[in-house]
């Protein structure tokens, strides 16, 4: 009988992605190896501004679509097809994990997710389990299917931030100001460093799945972040992230992070154990490069508006960004946040290819 892997994969199986996308230009970026050009992918790029998306997934809620390991397969592929970037994002939801282990919540068209008992207190921790493999069957199936489609094009895992999931969970959805999330910090530090270290431990499951399956990065996202300072970031943030990126430091792939806001935070960022730091589009990369320091490639950063000013404006701006990044040590291209809904998809399409042509060796 043959070995088999915790997935229930034939062991190696889910190497063969790996293998195939090892010298792909992004891979290469993220380990500071040369690139025969600038790698593109858009965080957000399998999503509303592609009419093949909103067509596919009309009438289907957002957690149910996350859960159709064919759909997923299908959304995930469209923007590799349509904009040839170099890297595909795994199309799934940041809640998906807590929504598998049994968390009461839905993600509301205009809104976001909703957590319909928001935790406040000790008693709380005792609803969030362990996240086991066998809670998100769909997950493995869906990156299997993706890694034999894609070939020698890489594919990116991802997962919330042990920080912004407690904000969702504490302020029971989104939240301009983050004031319980933030009482709760606080006002009692102890729960909250049991809380985010057991979000630490769900988001590191989370992840060793999709890398188990086949994933060739991972991407932690720490949407909210940026409304704290550094001090608070260092004491109160920072050991759950790093927590985060030490449980998949073995598994040979690289781990990128990403925040909103996060200027002020790019060197804590760093420290936490990221290989690849996200800049949003508020500082140069010059300047992150700076506040990072070295041993770490850069993600980023054109502001996602841009792409309504027309292409003389987007190419301008675009050489901004190559230029700031002249002489890093790994540079991926993306923006400096999600795609917007509206954006116009040619404007995508053009943009990787002014990237591949403007910075080819």
């Amino acid at each position: 009988m043959s070995e088999r892997t915790e997935t229930g994969r034939p062991a190696g199986q889910q190497e063969n992605g790996r293998s195939a996308a090892y010298d792909s230009a992004f891979l290469r970026a993220c380990r500071r190896e040369p690139v025969p050009h600038t790698p593109v992918w858009f965080m957000r790029q399998a999503g509303r501004s592609l009419p093949e998306y909103r067509k596919l997934r009309e009438g289907i809620p957002m957690l149910e679509s996350c859960m159709r390991p064919e759909l997923v397969t299908e959304i995930t592929l469209q923007p590799v097809r349509r904009h040839d970037v170099d890297a595909a994002i795994f199309f799934s939801d940041i809640v998906v994990p807590l929504k598998a282990i049994g968390i009461d919540l839905d993600i509301k068209p205009g809104v976001g997710p909703v957590v319909a008992e928001p935790f406040r207190t000790r008693a709380d921790l005792d609803r969030l389990r362990d996240l086991d493999p066998s809670d998100v069957p769909y997950v493995t199936e869906a990156i299997g299917l993706l890694t034999a489609e894609l070939g020698a094009t890489p594919l990116i895992g991802f997962a919330g931030a042990p920080f912004t999931l407690a904000s969702y969970l504490v302020e029971g959805g989104p939240s301009r100001n983050h004031e319980h999330t933030k009482a709760l910090m606080y006002g009692d530090p102890e729960l909250w460093a049991d809380l985010l270290d057991r979000l630490a431990d769900i988001t590191a499951s989370f992840l060793k799945v999709q890398i188990a399956a086949g994933a060739s990065a991972v991407q932690l996202f720490d949407s909210w972040v940026g409304a704290l300072a550094p001090a608070d970031y260092r004491r109160s943030v920072m050991p759950a992230s790093a927590k985060v990126f030490d449980a998949v430091a073995g598994h040979g792939v690289p781990r990128i992070h990403f925040g909103v806001g996060t200027g002020e935070l790019l060197g804590l960022m760093g420290e936490a154990g990221a290989d690849v730091v996200g800049v949003d589009w508020r500082v140069p990369l010059s300047e992150a490069a700076r506040r990072v320091g070295p041993g770490k490639a850069l993600q980023g950063n054109l502001d996602p508006a841009v792409l309504f000013a027309g292409r003389e404006a987007v190419e301008e701006k675009t050489r901004e960004v190559l230029s700031a990044a002249a002489g890093l040590e790994g540079h991926i291209f993306n923006l400096g946040h999600g795609v917007l809904p509206t954006t116009d998809p040619e404007a995508l399409t053009r943009l990787v290819s002014y990237v591949h042509e403007q910075t080819a060796r």
